[in-house]
């Protein structure tokens, strides 16, 4: 399947409040129901549990300190985010472009990016995973898509099935339309210097997650 280039979907526009709201209330069940979440977290408690306690560590469960900075870059889904995180003073969300964050170098234990960099063409996606790699300390992850036959029918499917919005039944198809082979990714990971990288795929939950230390591991 060739990607589509250039195809933009009804999130990468200006939507109304209400129509916004409705299709991240979409994009958050299927997250939920079919592991996306899962699969992230699952690295970063891999990567809280080796890090040394006075850091950014786990969750408040394990009494653990925590500090997650959101990085959204449109109006709209940023007051959405501050909104469902109000309750949770470890939560900060700022405005930023992923391709200029306004954090220093080496500050984040862990960088992640959840079903975005489909969103960017290349010559946005490499800059934004530079950037990434920048201020990433200890632990790089990008969980997003996999552009395979299945995985389009899979979300097609889904998307149909559960009744979703009909933003979420036209971009979940055209996301993974969107979205990087592994091969792909990986040259876009090596022209970010985000190297060595492992990219593994999930093909019947249509995704694929990247894991990639920052320098300060690769270099002992």
């Amino acid at each position: 399947m060739r990607r589509a280039v250039g195809a933009r979907e009804y999130l990468d526009g200006r939507v109304s409040a209400t129509d916004l709201a409705a299709t991240l209330a979409d994009l958050d069940r299927l997250n939920t129901w079919f592991g996306g979440y899962a699969l992230s977290l699952a690295r970063v408690r891999r990567v809280a549990a080796a890090a040394p306690r006075g850091s950014t560590l786990w969750a408040r469960r394990a009494g653990r300190r925590v500090r997650v900075l959101v990085v959204e870059a449109g109006d709209g889904t940023a007051r959405l985010a501050a909104a469902a995180c109000a309750s949770y003073p470890e939560i900060a969300v700022v405005r930023a472009d992923a391709r200029a964050l306004p954090l220093a170098g080496d500050c984040a234990d862990v960088v992640h990016a959840g079903l975005t960099l489909h969103h960017l063409e290349p010559d946005a996606a490499v800059p934004a995973l530079r950037e990434m790699r920048r201020v990433c300390r200890r632990h790089l992850v990008v969980n997003d898509l996999t552009r395979t036959r299945l995985a389009f029918g899979l979300v097609w499917l889904v998307t149909r099935v559960l009744r979703l919005h009909p933003m979420s039944r036209h971009d979940g198809p055209l996301s993974v339309r969107r979205a990087y082979a592994p091969a792909e990714l990986r040259r876009l990971l090596g022209a970010a210097g985000a190297t060595p990288a492992t990219v593994t795929t999930y093909p019947w939950l249509a995704r694929l997650v990247v894991d990639a230390q920052a320098r300060a591991e690769q270099h002992g």
